[in-house]
């Protein structure tokens, strides 16, 4: 989901950007959203406006999947930047929100994957 630089709501009309990724049969769709810096971030609440769009590939309700990226960082031996700088940038971005959380997606259907990075 992007956020519009400096519009605090975005029109439905302006909201969605979908993308069937080429093959019709597989059911895989992507699809963009644009909020406002105060419109609300839930992706279950933005399925009626993808239904309404998307009238080729209709979404089945409960058996939608969802998938976050997660980073997780750690501290390594490598030159460039201080101990205890690598400490709190480590330290900061541990404090940051759950992206399922953030996006009010269902526990039981939102799969995390996720990769380490080493500084």
């Amino acid at each position: 989901m992007w956020s519009l630089a400096g519009a605090p709501h975005v029109p439905e009309a302006e909201r969605l950007e979908i993308d069937d990724l080429g093959y019709k049969d597989d059911r895989i769709t992507h699809v963009t959203a644009r909020l406002g810096y105060m419109d609300q971030t839930s992706v279950p609440d933005l399925l009626p406006l993808i239904r309404g769009a998307d009238a080729g590939n209709p979404l089945p309700g409960d058996h939608l999947s969802y998938f976050v990226s997660r980073i997780e960082l750690v501290q390594g031996h490598e030159p460039g930047m201080s101990r205890w700088r690598k400490r709190l940038f480590i330290a900061t971005s541990r404090i940051t929100a759950d992206a399922a959380e953030y996006f009010g997606l269902p526990r039981e259907r939102t799969v995390s994957m996720g990769s380490r990075i080493e500084l």
